[in-house]
């Protein structure tokens, strides 16, 4: 079933459920969805609906940062329960030993195709790194995978 489906379902199980945080989070989700659809005028495919997400979910990080500097602890709980929840429709997350793992994979790759990486081939890196993660089924955090790819050209 696709994440859109998928969404509707979930929205429609919240409101028997009488649930309203999460009732409100999912419809923040479909109205993200239908957005994205009307930008680009077609419906999205699990791929565009996950990055979608992905999005959402930096958002909220974001959010609970600046909440957090302007004391309002309520909110960033609210922003971190919205995380948990979207989090919940995505792939789940690598952790630091399988982003290294993979970064070390990738770069051997490259390696062996002839060539040479240094501190100045990070884009070359950063797309083999990212296409083999969302081949492997896991998403990873952007800024981590940079740094870990960094660390492991700079060797």
């Amino acid at each position: 079933m696709s994440l859109v489906k998928q969404i509707d379902q979930e929205m429609v199980a919240a409101m028997k459920a009488r649930e309203p945080e999460r009732l409100s989070t999912l419809r923040m989700i479909k109205t993200a969805f239908k957005n994205k659809e009307i930008e680009k005028r077609e419906p999205l495919t699990d791929t565009e609906a996950q990055a979608v997400l992905t999005t959402m979910i930096k958002q909220r990080r974001e959010s609970i940062e600046q909440f957090t500097k302007g004391n309002r602890p309520q909110l960033a709980a609210k922003e971190a329960e919205e995380i948990k929840l979207i989090e919940h429709y995505l792939p789940q997350a690598a952790g630091e030993e399988e982003i290294r793992a993979l970064v070390i994979e990738a770069l051997a790759e490259l390696k062996a195709g002839g060539q040479e990486l240094g501190p100045k081939d990070m884009g070359t890196a950063m797309k083999a790194v990212q296409a083999r993660i969302q081949s492997s089924g896991l998403r990873a955090e952007g800024r981590q995978v940079s740094d870990v790819v960094k660390t492991e050209l700079a060797k």
